[in-house]
């Protein structure tokens, strides 16, 4: 039976992958497929993608752009979630920032350079019409734990990540949350590394089949608003909600979508170039 490693974040939009390996799903198409969780997100799975540690990674979008355009040779082989990433701009609970005016100039907590929560301190910058240059600045904090930890310590005074995530931070009272962003763009693709891809096809080709089937009946499933919330440590309400918000995908990402993301990209200074479709992005299906 073939290895194969994928990894992702330990969050609700990954649930579908993990009952589909409860199942035994592709262990009966003969695919031991390994789930690994990042916690660090988009950065360290753009490593291990780098490093071999990982073949698959169901990553955001404008990470895994940026990381393919900066030498990491993998290629998006289709949308996950279709949907925005609806990232909440979170303060200390006791911290004097009220607005997001406030937080201009000041240093954003980023899991590492390269993550989600670095590039979309970019995007709400924008958002913002703050100076680019002038108004960012970041402390790096690894991941969420880091962040709870740093932010309290005053190791960087905001920091982004998908809000219903850190809802049941917020509920705590160890973060207030005083903003969202959401993503312009398809949130999640899976990746694959290219030597994997070339010499691995029809597993690639498997494995989407099987994760697809689930996906399109996700929101179907008897309780699942319930599992949920437990396994999630959720409200019920807010996963109602996050479901009626979230939308899953089963086809490849367009070229028109790919050179609006490059455009907006290149246009705050995050990449240095754009590239073609065809080096971002190959058809299995």
């Amino acid at each position: 039976m073939k290895r194969i490693n994928i990894g992702g974040v330990p969050e609700h939009f990954n649930l579908a992958w993990y009952l589909t390996l409860k199942e035994g799903e592709y262990k009966d198409k003969g695919i031991n497929l390994r789930w690994k969780d990042y916690f660090g997100g988009t950065g360290e799975m753009n490593k291990a993608l780098r490093d071999g540690d990982i073949d698959i990674a169901v990553i955001l979008t404008e990470g895994i752009i940026k990381d393919i355009i900066d030498g990491n040779e993998s290629k998006i082989v289709q949308v996950f979630v279709e949907s925005p990433l609806i990232w909440g701009i979170h303060v200390a609970h006791d911290s004097n920032y009220q607005t997001i005016e406030d937080l201009k100039g000041t240093k954003a907590a980023i899991s590492r350079y390269g993550s989600g929560s670095h590039l979309m301190a970019y995007i709400n910058a924008e958002n913002n019409d703050w100076n680019i240059e002038q108004d960012l600045d970041f402390e790096v904090i690894r991941d969420l734990e880091g962040a709870v930890e740093g932010l309290i310590k005053g190791d960087g005074d905001y920091f982004m990540w998908e809000k219903f995530t850190t809802k049941p931070i917020v509920d705590s009272g160890v973060f207030r949350r005083i903003g969202n962003c959401p993503t312009p763009w398809p949130c999640f693709v899976i990746a694959v590394r290219q030597e994997f891809l070339d010499n691995n096809l029809e597993d690639v080709r498997m494995i989407l089949e099987i994760i697809n089937g689930t996906t399109r009946d996700f929101k179907t499933m008897p309780k699942i608003d319930e599992m949920i919330a437990s396994r999630y440590d959720q409200k019920l309400e807010d996963v109602r909600e996050w479901l009626s918000l979230t939308k899953w995908s089963q086809d490849i990402i367009d070229k028109k979508t790919i050179d609006r993301i490059q455009d907006k990209l290149l246009e705050l200074d995050i990449i240095s170039k754009k590239i073609a479709y065809n080096d971002l992005v190959q058809k299995i299906n």
